[in-house]
């Protein structure tokens, strides 16, 4: 496993035990950050009007799209180290 990868999956586990919750827009490019590093492109069917958070998600992972696996993967592990 690379070290990026490990990190990665460290600042995970981190992001469970944060002190204090992170605002909404944060939660989001955290999501967006994780499944664009942990998955890539985002290919899903983007969900209807009636999943508002669901479309949100899908936005914020969309809005990713073509920047590598190791450069999301890096922000994640930025952006957790400092929320902690």
């Amino acid at each position: 496993m690379s070290d990026l990868k490990a990190r990665f999956e460290a600042a995970v586990a981190n992001s469970k035990n944060l002190s204090e919750r992170p605002d909404n827009m944060t939660l989001l490019k955290l999501y967006a950050l994780y499944k664009q590093g942990s998955v890539g492109d985002n290919a899903d069917k983007k969900p209807g009007f009636g999943d508002m958070v669901g479309r949100a998600k899908w936005d914020a992972w969309s809005a990713l799209k073509g920047t590598t696996s190791d450069a999301a993967m890096q922000q994640y592990i930025d952006l957790i180290e400092s929320l902690s």
